[in-house]
């Protein structure tokens, strides 16, 4: 029995590492990646266009760090991680059934959980990298004039570091989504731009039923400045607490995808 299961354990590892290869792979030289790299860039010309404005202009400029945080808040937490987690997280099933390649994939020698977590530890990755690039230009473009200031590394690490956990746990919850129903990137933008940016203002417990409460908990609250408001009415979760969650949440819809894909019987439509 017990090389029985060590045989098992064996045949997932491989295939997981077969999957996330391929698709890591194939995912660098799709025309999606093209297309979210310009979309990832666009915050970087946004922080080059605000330091370009500094320069010519007679006013004191603000600190580029005091910039950065909030472009973190206000374009990458509210909006780029969620965009990509969607769209490559639904993907994740969608595209087999779509593309009429699931039948040839689930034939192959591999677990049907590895082709699931497979190709969401691939597009995750790549959603992070991706991310990651545009996170740190932004830094390094803001914050030209105190490069040397090596504390402020540590706020971009912090950044960097949640907005992984955001698209690790988001990706996640939409991979579990794209293998459930078949509309499931209509009820993504319902669910990233309805439910995620109204229940976190709830006043009370209400608002942990959001994920992103536990990301901005992990983040520090600002009390002034033009993006506050966007940090309004957290009751922060504390940062070990936030991060078994966001590690729970990831683990349970990547569990439940993996079940419904392995149990679910996809119809192809011509």
């Amino acid at each position: 029995m017990g090389q029985e299961s060590r045989g098992r354990v064996s045949f997932f590892l491989n295939s997981l590492k077969d999957v996330f290869t391929f698709f890591f792979s194939m995912g660098k030289k799709s025309k999606k990646m093209k297309v979210f790299f310009l979309i990832g860039v666009l915050p970087v010309v946004v922080a080059l266009i605000i330091k370009l404005n500094q320069f010519f202009s007679n006013r004191t400029p603000i600190r580029g760090i005091y910039i950065f945080d909030n472009m973190t808040i206000a374009i990458y937490l509210q909006f780029l991680i969620l965009i990509l987690a969607l769209f490559y997280g639904t993907s994740v099933c969608s595209e087999e059934v779509e593309g009429k390649t699931l039948t040839y994939l689930t034939t192959r020698p591999v677990s049907k959980s590895a082709v699931i977590i497979g190709k969401y530890a691939a597009y995750t990755s790549l959603i992070i990298i991706l991310t990651s690039i545009g996170v740190i230009l932004s830094f390094l473009v803001l914050n030209v004039n105190d490069l040397l200031d090596f504390s402020l590394y540590k706020i971009l690490l912090r950044d960097v570091a949640v907005l992984s956990l955001g698209l690790m746990c988001y990706t996640a919850f939409f991979t579990f989504v794209g293998t459930i129903m078949k509309k499931s990137i209509l009820f993504g933008l319902v669910f990233s731009f309805g439910w995620e940016n109204v229940i976190q203002y709830f006043p009370g417990s209400t608002q942990r039923f959001a994920i992103i409460h536990y990301l901005k908990s992990l983040l520090p609250v600002p009390q002034t400045g033009r993006f506050s408001f966007l940090m309004f009415r957290l009751e922060p979760s504390s940062a070990l607490f936030s991060i078994f969650m966001i590690f729970l949440i990831t683990g349970v819809f990547l569990g439940l995808a993996c079940l419904l894909f392995s149990w679910k019987e996809y119809i192809f439509e011509d």
